[in-house]
């Protein structure tokens, strides 16, 4: 399939316009990544399992253009330290990410719910409490790398072995609490917020849709956090 330039009223071809072009559908991919903000940039994504699974990357780096993509996300881990998942605790493992990429996303939450992880309180940085582990996470980028473009992402709806969005769990808290957790710390450090909890469309009606077991995304759970993200990241 090809496609010709045109105008109201006529057809333009080599008779009346200089230069004229024919784009493929194979140029207008290349044409769409040189009009992103993000083409040739690196961007960095950490999370639990559903960002280890590497379903949302493919697509967003595809849509804007990201030359490399990093995918540090730990499945089953949490966002907090402590415990036997201390290991792959998000606030350790971006403390060691490349301090050059041009775009860092944080998405957990999910798992600090199902393991019973204190929010403990806001404006402190015990790595032990979910505010604690996250705020010192995002003054370590910060530090390291001022520049680069770090956005926050509150986690999904979830329906799995007994915890969904209604459970509360050991620590007294719901999944929206993690969440709004998320949400206020954006507001604190002035840091972007994609609010996949509140606007994915993934709820307890359709999580059979989007997910394999109610927790982890299928093809069409992954297209999803991608359609959302693609338009988030091209806004900032």
């Amino acid at each position: 399939m090809r496609f010709s330039l045109w105008q109201p009223g006529r057809l333009l071809s080599k008779k009346n316009v200089k230069g004229w072009v024919r784009l493929t559908l194979g140029d207008m991919g290349g044409f769409r990544n040189m009009k992103s903000k993000w083409a040739g940039k690196t961007w960095g994504t950490l999370g639990d399992s559903i960002t280890a699974a590497n379903g949302y990357q493919p697509l967003v780096q595809d849509a804007l253009g990201f030359s490399r993509v990093h995918n540090y996300g730990v499945g089953g881990c949490p966002m907090t330290a402590g415990g036997e998942r201390d290991y792959g605790a998000t606030t350790h493992v971006g403390r060691s990410i490349e301090n050059t990429l041009d775009c860092v996303t944080i998405f957990a939450g999910v798992n600090d719910f199902r393991l019973d992880k204190p929010l403990g309180a806001i404006g402190t940085l015990d790595p032990c409490t979910f505010y604690g582990a996250y705020a010192s996470l995002i003054e370590d980028i910060l530090v390291k790398n001022p520049l680069c473009r770090l956005n926050l992402w509150t986690p999904l709806h979830r329906d799995k072995d007994g915890y969904d969005i209604h459970y509360v769990n050991a620590a007294g808290y719901r999944l929206c609490d993690y969440a709004e957790a998320v949400a206020a710390l954006g507001r604190i450090y002035a840091l972007p917020v994609l609010d996949l909890y509140a606007q994915s469309g993934l709820n307890k009606l359709t999580l059979s849709n989007f997910t394999t077991d109610g927790l982890h995304p299928n093809e069409a759970g992954h297209r999803r956090i991608a359609d959302m993200a693609i338009s988030f990241l091209r806004g900032l």
